[in-house]
């Protein structure tokens, strides 16, 4: 199996001096999804968690619906001519979704002379993102009890200082999950696979990340059905309006003295202080 964490040696340089030694970094790992025989993606990724990345990567993308158009799952490693290991996630799925899946390819593929891959590839990247369900409400207090439940459970990052984290938070139960990725993007697909795979119902908790939100983190959270995304770092102009459409309410910028909540603010309930507070400050 491959490591999602190695040591290797270094030598730390310090106002002090110098000294050897050893710093455990992640592992990047090549990692291909691919449907019936037939690669989607390849992925530098951590190579851990990697049937949950195959069944989240899945579901975002919008290549299976539900876990049910999936018949199988293998994980593979290999090792190429030049030595490069990597791992290959093999889904197979049932018949109807597989004549989809090449349906879909046809219609994407397109000239790269330019760069670019035609209209249709553009209206893909900024797609709409699904629409979520209302019925979701959180304290301000568990927003924050939420991220700072996250850094301990970091296990990955505590070694490497180098991964980003996707978790999935409820009131009632607390941290239920945490996945870890050298992308963030990743970390979230590999994320979403495991709720899915658990049974977890992500309208009635938080999706909690370590990274800044760009529209593509939007978009699987929307994916996964969860209505309120809770973010370290800021998010990006088109995640904002991404999320408002979607329904979404995106708390970002979130740390141990507060947060801000760009969209959907009703989800956030507040109580007579804060809200004293924010009429003061209008």
């Amino acid at each position: 199996m491959i490591a999602p964490v190695v040591r290797v040696s270094r030598l730390a340089v310090t106002p002090s001096g110098a000294a050897e030694g050893e710093r455990a970094i992640p592992e990047e790992t090549p990692v291909a999804i691919v449907h019936n025989g037939s690669t989607y993606a390849v992925m530098m990724a951590t190579p851990a968690d990697l049937d949950d990345f195959g069944y989240g990567f899945s579901l975002t993308e919008g290549v299976i619906d539900s876990l049910a158009d999936v018949q199988s799952i293998e994980t593979l490693e290999f090792e190429d001519e030049a030595g490069v290991l990597g791992v290959e996630v093999r889904l197979w799925l049932d018949e109807a979704r597989a004549s989809q899946m090449v349906a879909r390819r046809r219609q994407i593929a397109g000239p790269t002379g330019c760069g670019l891959c035609g209209v249709e590839s553009l209206e893909l990247a900024v797609k709409p993102a699904r629409t979520v369900g209302d019925e979701a409400r959180f304290g301000a207090a568990e927003i924050s009890r939420a991220v700072a439940s996250l850094p301990p459970a970091q296990l990955l990052n505590h070694q490497t200082r180098a991964v980003h984290a996707a978790a999935f938070w409820q009131p009632s139960a607390g941290l239920v999950a945490v996945r870890e990725d050298v992308g963030r993007h990743n970390a979230l697909d590999k994320l979403v696979g495991h709720l899915v795979r658990g049974g977890h119902v992500a309208s009635q908790g938080i999706v909690l990340l370590t990274s800044r939100v760009s529209i593509e983190m939007v978009q699987k959270t929307a994916m996964l059905g969860a209505s309120v995304l809770v973010a370290v770092s800021a998010p990006t102009a088109l995640a904002v309006r991404t999320a408002e459409k979607a329904g979404i309410t995106l708390v970002a910028i979130a740390r141990d003295d507060g947060f801000e909540v760009f969209t959907h603010p009703h989800r956030i309930v507040l109580d007579g202080a804060e809200k004293e507070r924010i009429a003061h400050v209008g």
